[in-house]
């Protein structure tokens, strides 16, 4: 049962995200890592393209909070299905968070896959042309083969924080920079701020050491590999 709901972009600052909820407690929390990492769950995300109501209990088994797509992307959906869990919107400036993602994620996708049996590959052939694409047309209006315009994302950066602002009631939401440390994620969640420094981890260096893996055939790293978790059945 998720506690918390990331409903952020890509590129905001998730990771770093993830590892303070996770400090706080309240982990584990799902982001597209776990999906690199974990590839037995692709199956469970593949299964929100069926007909029918997505069973949440069963995507997410054995995690307490998320960030990051894919599960962003569903945070109405989390939303409404948990409605005791509160929400986090991480945002960025729109010009900086589009130059991050023009030279990460956005020229990831366009990039032809290795060959290969790792697990990340694997994953990536698996959710690229399916569950990815379909959140790339809803989302830009193009698919993953094709690299959005600065106006285009911009627009749908801008767009969605609008729309997750008017949608959900104010204690229930923080807007949320990761730049703002514990200070105000400690108070939206109640819990007390830590001694330790607030984990301002570098995603943009961190999907660079991923694309690099990726293109040479390596099974990928990610920031959260030094404590990696069990693989959830």
């Amino acid at each position: 049962m998720l506690h918390v709901i990331g409903a952020g972009f890509p590129r905001t600052g998730t990771s770093s995200t993830k590892a303070a909820l996770e400090r706080l407690g309240f982990g584990p929390c799902h982001h597209m890592f776990e999906l690199m990492s974990h590839p037995e769950q692709v199956e469970r995300w593949l299964s929100i393209l069926e007909p029918g109501p997505n069973d949440w209990d069963r995507i997410l088994q054995g995690y307490r909070s998320s960030v990051d797509w894919p599960s962003a992307f569903f945070w109405r959906e989390l939303a409404d299905a948990y409605p005791d869990a509160k929400v986090v919107l991480t945002i960025r400036d729109p010009e900086r968070w589009y130059a991050s993602m023009r030279d990460t994620i956005f020229k990831a996708n366009v990039a032809p896959l290795p060959e290969g049996e790792h697990p990340h590959l694997s994953t990536m052939r698996a959710i690229r042309p399916t569950l990815l694409n379909m959140i790339w047309l809803k989302t830009y209006g193009t698919g993953t083969g094709t690299v959005p315009t600065k106006e285009q994302a911009i627009t749908a950066f801008e767009r969605h924080i609008v729309e997750v602002r008017e949608t959900l009631p104010a204690d229930r939401l923080l807007v949320f920079e990761a730049r703002e440390g514990w200070g105000p994620l400690c108070d939206f969640l109640g819990v007390p701020v830590p001694d330790d420094p607030f984990p301002h981890l570098n995603d943009g260096d961190a999907m660079r050491v991923l694309l690099t893996d990726m293109a040479e055939g390596r099974p990928v790293t990610t920031p959260f590999d030094a404590s990696a978790q069990e693989a959830r059945g």
